[in-house]
């Protein structure tokens, strides 16, 4: 598709919206497709390819994981049970480093999150044009094949955590002592005019810094994410106008091209790998504060 006839601004338009649907102009319910109607659809709006790629990956996580389980032996594990055994032993690891009470959700909630959205990152490196130009065969005006550059999905996923955040940090200090948590810290005093005093003010510093838990955790994956498919797209671009130049030395600038993009998958890996890492450690962080009780 970076060949064809397309501005370099309609290509990056189109690679970047999601399949939307919603209510169109005319009232009925559909698939907008154009960039504008996509936006005329408003909040209701469902972006069918971050829901249809997330659900997929999910469902390929679960059945990898499960097939494996029931075919686990007690001898020296090999194959996918190997594979398997190692990233439950780093999980393991990872919550036992950073989460200090006792629940049995934290752990299977932290190997969850680490593989899904890396298995949402990963489609990061599938060939720009491929899936995008398949849906065009299909009929369908536009695909976006990686859930985590779409905000909706980051933004789902840590307000999931926020509320588990809140709902245990209730359930292990009460009622009470979440709402004394958040009014008398970190300034206090024995003086009770001062301890009112710094009460307005501490319910704001600690609101600020509730409220930013899903904030960082959603727009962290999302920025990261966004900009390295913008990266891929621009190399895309470059690779069709190499392609598109006929002239001496254009052989030269793609094998350039190719060299970038291949360089930039590799790295890629890390940064992908990276920021499913740092979302699960953060969500351990997170549960383990609401754990926490203070005195």
């Amino acid at each position: 598709m970076a060949s064809e006839t397309h501005t370099s601004t309609e290509y990056i338009k189109h690679h970047l919206q999601n399949l939307t649907f919603g209510e169109l102009p005319d009232g009925s319910l559909g698939l907008a497709q154009t960039p504008e109607q996509a936006k005329a659809m408003g909040f209701w709006a469902i972006n069918v390819d971050t829901i249809a790629v997330s659900f997929i990956l999910g469902a390929i996580f679960l059945y990898l994981f499960a097939k494996v389980a029931k075919s686990a032996t007690l001898s020296v594990p090999a194959g996918g049970q190997n594979f398997v055994e190692m990233i439950i032993e780093f999980i393991d690891d990872s919550v036992r480093g950073s989460f200090t009470g006792r629940n049995p959700l934290v752990a299977p909630l932290a190997l969850t999150i680490f593989i899904w959205i890396f298995l949402m990152n990963l489609m990061d490196l599938v060939p720009i044009d491929y899936l995008p130009g398949l849906a065009t065969v299909l009929g369908l005006p536009f695909l976006k094949v990686v859930p985590t550059t779409d905000p909706n999905a980051t933004f789902g996923m840590s307000i999931a955590v926020f509320v588990l955040v809140i709902y245990y940090s209730i359930k292990v200090k009460g009622a009470a002592g979440f709402a004394g948590e958040l009014a008398l810290q970190p300034f206090s005093s024995a003086n009770p005019v001062i301890k009112g005093i710094f009460i307005p003010i501490n319910l704001f510093l600690e609101g600020v810094n509730l409220i930013a838990k899903p904030i960082s955790l959603s727009l962290r994956l999302f920025g990261n994410m966004y900009a390295g498919e913008m990266i891929f797209i621009l190399l895309a671009i470059m690779g069709g106008s190499f392609a598109a130049a006929n002239m001496g030395g254009s052989s030269v600038l793609f094998g350039t091209q190719i060299l970038l993009s291949l360089a930039w998958a590799i790295f890629h890996i890390l940064i992908i790998t990276l920021q499913a890492f740092i979302f699960m450690t953060l969500t351990i962080v997170y549960l383990d504060m609401a754990h926490q009780e203070h005195h």
